[in-house]
């Protein structure tokens, strides 16, 4: 079964409804360069409010050592999500499971990041560019996801309701991450989206 995780919650509403519909993760965005960003305060009060057996994620992208310790200290994540140039042991170095982002806006270019990070949990390979943040709406080609790597792999970039039921026919990820796919706008989420998005992956 495809694994789903909502990502850029900014509301409490979303993060109950998220959790009623039966997501398996809930990602808060903690780098400040995000339309998406919450506050390690609030988004603390946000993740008391995700129930038992759902994974809690922080993103960060190139943030200060400090400044993560701060996230991990005030927010209490289970997951970190690393999505700027960090290498595996900068992003191992925080004693936290991670995953890590792929850019895959390259193209083929950018599978040979896949094997430079052997100590994560997994990783996700996301339609933008390198350097950006993620949570673009941007897709790229399904059919690069590779087949043979032993990390869970994690499709993100561009999923909606109308088209993951294709994107999980041809890449036959472990998960599927959306953010943008499911909004009215930047980090405010859609109840119909939300429930759709659901259900065509429950399908």
């Amino acid at each position: 079964m495809t694994r789903i995780k909502f990502c850029g919650l900014t509301r409490l509403e979303d993060v109950q409804l998220a959790a009623r519909l039966g997501v398996d993760a809930i990602g808060f965005v903690m780098t400040r360069r995000s339309k998406r960003f919450v506050e390690p305060a609030a988004a603390a009060r946000l993740r008391d409010a995700v129930p038992p057996y759902v994974t809690s994620v922080a993103l960060v992208m190139d943030d200060e050592p400090a400044y993560i310790d701060e996230v991990l200290r005030v927010l209490r994540p289970d997951m970190l999500q690393f999505h700027g140039s960090e290498t595996d042991q900068e992003c191992a170095a925080y004693g936290v499971r991670y995953t890590k982002a792929i850019a895959m806006g390259e193209g083929e270019a950018a599978l040979e990041q896949l094997h430079r990070y052997p100590q994560a949990a997994g990783l996700l390979l996301d339609g933008h560019g390198l350097g950006e943040p993620g949570g673009s709406g941007q897709r790229f080609d399904w059919a690069l996801m590779p087949k043979d790597l032993a990390q869970p792999l994690i499709l993100a970039g561009g999923l909606t309701a109308h088209n993951v039921v294709e994107a999980i026919r041809v890449a036959q990820p472990w998960a599927v991450d959306v953010s943008s796919g499911i909004e009215s706008s930047p980090g405010i989420k859609d109840r119909a989206k939300m429930e759709n998005f659901i259900s065509a992956v429950r399908r």
